[in-house]
């Protein structure tokens, strides 16, 4: 069993809210969008991290990280990327990957909106955390966690702050 948390576009936040919302998760997964390197060295430091680069991350996060990444946690398997769109409205790359690899998780971030949607065409959950950082058009900060235990996905859980509100938690 492992719980996971789920967030996207900290465009270099990664602040007090957002650590007590992840204390308790084994794995952060990170749609993009990171804000730097040194971000991303300061997550996985706080906690086992798997992450995709977003189209505002640097040549060096390019460098470390791929726009597409594909891995299995338990027996559910994973697609994340960036700019992924959602169920009906994927982008090209993304219903190339998800026609052949045949996830049942799909993250993408980018749009800053959070959005959990089952797609009965290609029988997967898809998963937008929506924006965790501190800057952007978004006004609510949002971040995800839940637990996969075998094939079960289960006890989904949503982070909510005010943007300009970086230390409070719920």
């Amino acid at each position: 069993m492992k719980r996971i948390g789920v967030i996207s576009d900290t465009h270099g936040c990664f602040d007090e809210a957002l650590r007590l919302f992840l204390k308790d998760v084994d794995e952060i997964w990170h749609a993009g969008d990171i804000g730097s390197l040194e971000l991303a060295d300061e997550i996985a430091a706080f906690k086992p991290l798997k992450a995709v680069y977003g189209n505002i991350d640097g040549g060096l996060t390019r460098r470390v990280y791929n726009d597409f990444l594909c891995f299995k946690c338990e027996e559910v398997s994973v697609l994340m990327t960036h700019i992924g769109g959602y169920p009906r409205h994927y982008s090209p790359a993304a219903v190339q990957r998800i026609q052949s690899l045949r996830p049942k998780i799909f993250i993408a971030g980018h749009s800053h909106i959070l959005k959990v949607i089952y797609d009965p065409v290609y029988d997967l959950l898809h998963i937008n955390p929506g924006a965790a950082g501190c800057y952007g058009f978004h006004t609510v900060r949002t971040a995800i966690r839940f637990t996969i235990d075998g094939e079960k996905i289960s006890d989904m859980e949503i982070g909510q702050w005010e943007r300009n509100k970086r230390v409070e938690h719920k």
